[in-house]
């Protein structure tokens, strides 16, 4: 029988395996997702939101996102919370190797008709600031030592060196600095991998792309203008990075070590050896907390840094301080995290350990975690759709309680890199994007091939997901014109 079988339709957008599906499930596994979305999810989605079932800790529901597909360990779109006083785990499966692959939003007072006929001297120079592809180093040259300063103190290290303004910091999520990193706690060969790589986009599904809020696509305008969207046809810029190498190294450091220990000194088994975990509070589980949160800080880091670059390149081209271009974030949210929370669960609070896999935290308004300017309102989500499509502001909602406050964080792939290679060529793909208006510049075509739109979900069809599920609520789509990929 197949899985799909098994399902149990709790609501028009919640699938719920329960824990008898699996010897060993502790809470139920659920989906969130329509029934389109929900059909056209792998088969390894199933199996493995079931294994996170069997975690140590595990509280109320193992939870994968509308955006869900395969990944290692969790289903990328994973999300678990666990009881720290509860003998709860922690999981680099659960987090990722691209620790706080995330997503950076800003806006300009540009229009369209400003940005059009000079796009193409936008995007080059941007290609050119802002280093992408496997390896690429970024021009911010810094010692090891400065490095492990860096991944301690994030963004503000940033700031405060002169690659970014004081109010980056308010919004962005944990003001850019997680506190709690450890750089002693990270290994010299993950300190190697990280300390050129500052400033650069990576490869795979990282993008910077220059977008346009089309009036039509402004779902909620009041609701826009607080987050600064105000023009008709006004620019936009989103960018999708993480810690490359640094973060890859951690996660495969302590994967490691969580290995050796888990069975032998835990007595912890399960189902998958991706899922190798070790309880929270343990000496291993603090460590990997510590440098996880290096990781974290890594990211925010990159990405502060390659605001500075685009807000240079803006500036150069139109002969305008990027303060007169309006050239402001909304906002700057995390995907690959484990963070401790409190969350109500059967009408009490509690301290849980939230893993988010391919997900973004979204807490709804008043929560204390929420940007002061945004508190009223919630909290900004920002997810990202194909280079061929578009992408989405959304905002959190009361009613994500549910998920524990998470939501999608893209559109999701449905097919393998291998086949979109296959089935696509990167340099007529550059050309078809380019006559219908996007202009791309890529370090690879294969790789370029691998991002075609058609390998994804329908990106309208996810958010719509997360909107009827409760979880997230749109503000604008953006419709891109032109992208660096990495």
């Amino acid at each position: 029988m197949a899985t799909i079988d098994h399902l149990q339709k709790v609501s028009d957008t919640v699938w719920e395996l329960p824990v008898t599906y699996k010897n060993g499930m502790r809470v139920p596994a659920r989906i969130i997702a329509t029934e389109n979305l929900m059909r056209e999810m792998d088969e390894a989605v199933y199996q493995q939101i079931s294994n996170v079932a069997t975690l140590p800790g595990i509280t109320r529901y193992a939870l994968c996102m509308p955006d869900g597909h395969s990944g290692y360990g969790f289903p990328i779109g994973g999300v678990a919370a666990m009881n720290v006083q509860n003998g709860g785990v922690i999981s680099p499966g659960g987090i990722g190797f691209d620790i706080n692959c995330g997503m950076r939003l800003v806006v300009t007072n540009l229009t369209v008709d400003d940005v059009q006929p000079r796009l193409k001297e936008i995007v080059d120079l941007l290609f050119q600031r802002v280093p992408a592809g496997v390896g690429s180093h970024g021009f911010l040259k810094i010692s090891r030592d400065d490095f492990r300063n860096v991944v301690e103190q994030g963004a503000r290290w940033c700031v405060e060196h002169g690659y970014g303004w004081d109010e980056d910091l308010e919004i962005t999520e944990e003001n850019g600095c997680i506190s709690g990193a450890d750089a002693g706690k990270i290994s010299d060969r993950a300190i190697d991998r990280g300390y050129n790589q500052v400033g650069t986009l990576g490869s795979g599904n990282h993008y910077l792309e220059v977008q346009v809020a089309r009036p039509e696509d402004v779902r909620d305008k009041e609701l826009a203008a607080k987050f600064g969207i105000t023009i008709p046809n006004q620019i936009v810029i989103m960018f999708h990075c993480g810690s490359r190498g640094f973060g890859h190294q951690v996660a495969t450091d302590y994967l490691q070590v969580f290995l050796k220990v888990m069975e032998s000194k835990y007595g912890i088994k399960v189902l998958d050896r991706e899922l190798a975990c070790a309880p929270f509070e343990s000496p291993e589980g603090r460590d990997y907390f510590a440098a996880m949160k290096c990781g974290l800080n890594m990211a925010f880091a990159n990405r502060q840094v390659i605001l500075h670059r685009i807000r240079e390149v803006f500036s150069e081209i139109f002969g305008s301080s990027a303060q007169d271009l309006g050239m402001r974030m909304i906002y700057d949210v995390a995907h690959n995290t484990a963070k401790l929370e409190k969350h109500t669960v059967d009408g009490k609070e509690r301290t849980l350990l939230v893993h988010r896999k391919g997900a973004t935290r979204a807490f709804g308004p008043g929560h204390e975690e929420v940007a002061p300017r945004y508190r009223d309102i919630g909290q900004p989500v920002i997810i990202g759709g194909s280079m061929e499509t578009g992408s989405y502001l959304l905002v959190g909602t009361s009613s994500g309680a549910q998920t524990f406050f998470s939501t999608a964080h893209g559109s999701g792939r449905t097919m393998s890199r291998t086949k979109a290679r296959k089935l696509w060529h990167g340099k007529q793909l550059q050309r078809d994007l380019e006559a219908r208006g996007i202009y791309v510049r890529s370090t690879s075509w294969a790789g370029l091939a691998e991002e075609a739109g058609a390998a994804y979900k329908d990106i309208d069809e996810v958010i719509e997901a997360t909107e009827l599920a409760g979880i997230s609520k749109p503000v604008a789509r953006f419709t891109p014109i032109g992208n660096v990929k990495g």
